[in-house]
């Protein structure tokens, strides 16, 4: 048990039904835009969907670091975790990274961190509603990439060959 009281199986179908939630709302926003995606999303009357104070902006800064996405999705994977458990997860990060990450992401109040009052003390890290939120479009990237994947590899190496 958390210190909510809650027992893990009961956090993780909380975390499922999240999640689904999550899935859903994402898939109805997107399938109510037609037209100009980003201008529509962002409601810019003017045009110019990239201006500094563009919500979208907002959005890619959010998840442009190289590891906050992979530090979101194996919080919203497997639920919350210790440090330690997340290094050995994620894979290829050292810990002063995922502190950085972890870090970055509770100032984007995409994460949260549990002190537990024991000895010796315990965090662990959790996704946020928003954070949770964040798991439909890093799924779409994911199959994204799936998709066009060997293309971009391919055009990365063609251009490292012809410079």
């Amino acid at each position: 048990m958390d210190t909510t009281g809650r027992t893990g199986r009961a956090d993780r179908a909380d975390r499922a039904d999240r999640a689904d939630r999550a899935d859903r709302e994402t898939d109805e926003q997107v399938d109510h835009v037609d037209g100009d995606l980003v201008g529509d999303l962002v409601g810019d009357a003017a045009g110019d969907a990239f201006a500094a104070d563009c919500r979208a902006r907002l959005a890619f800064e959010v998840i442009a670091n190289r590891w906050d996405s992979v530090v979101v999705y194996a919080l919203g994977e497997r639920g919350p975790m210790r440090p330690r458990a997340l290094l050995d997860r994620i894979g290829g990060i050292s810990p002063k990274v995922l502190n950085e990450a972890l870090r970055r992401l509770e100032y984007n109040g995409l994460v949260e961190h549990r002190r537990y009052a024991e000895a010796p003390p315990r965090v662990d890290y959790l996704l946020t509603e928003a954070g949770t939120a964040l798991l439909g479009p890093i799924r779409a990237l994911g199959a994204w990439s799936a998709v066009h994947g060997d293309a971009v590899l391919a055009a990365q190496d063609r251009h490292r060959k012809g410079n």
